[in-house]
């Protein structure tokens, strides 16, 4: 058995467009959304970028890059479906997933459990998400963006 292991990252910035809704991990949060050329969700970006990389498949921006117009408002969990479909093909599997969302708001345990099935039905292994405050320090702190760090480990299928 082979084994590898790939780290994704990715940061939004907070949508001035009300109508735009926060959606991270796949799941609908209150408040303000997050900017960017698909539904900007930092969770699934992350998880994305980090089973890519672990696989020797580039990162998101390779595989589904922000000049490309069908990708305009693109559902982020479907591009995460496509990535697995990806590994896959390339013989790998996902072992399980990380993830650590860095904000102040919106508060990820209320909804880390939905997160956690959602991701981990699409990535087909364990994906544990987990939120980190900010404290109040930097941009993040005053609310201006979201990060979110993600490792992913993957077998030969």
């Amino acid at each position: 058995m082979s084994i590898r292991i790939g780290q994704g990252v990715d940061i939004h910035r907070v949508s001035d467009d009300p109508s735009r809704a926060m959606v991270l991990g796949g799941v609908r949060f209150d408040g303000p959304g997050l900017a960017g050329h698909s539904d900007a969700d930092a969770v699934a970006h992350a998880v994305t970028d980090a089973l890519l990389a672990a696989a020797g498949l580039g990162d998101i921006g390779q595989q589904f890059p922000d000049t490309d117009p069908s990708l305009e408002g693109a559902d982020s969990m479907g591009l995460l479906e496509r990535a697995v479909a990806m590994l896959h093909d390339a013989g790998w599997a996902a072992v399980n997933v990380d993830c650590t969302v860095v904000a102040d708001a919106p508060k990820i345990a209320p909804c880390r459990d939905e997160m956690q099935a959602g991701l981990t039905r699409v990535v087909g292994a364990p994906v544990t998400v987990k939120g980190r405050r900010t404290e109040g320090v930097g941009s993040l702190g005053a609310g201006e963006a979201v990060v979110a760090l993600a490792v992913a480990l993957v077998e030969t299928r």
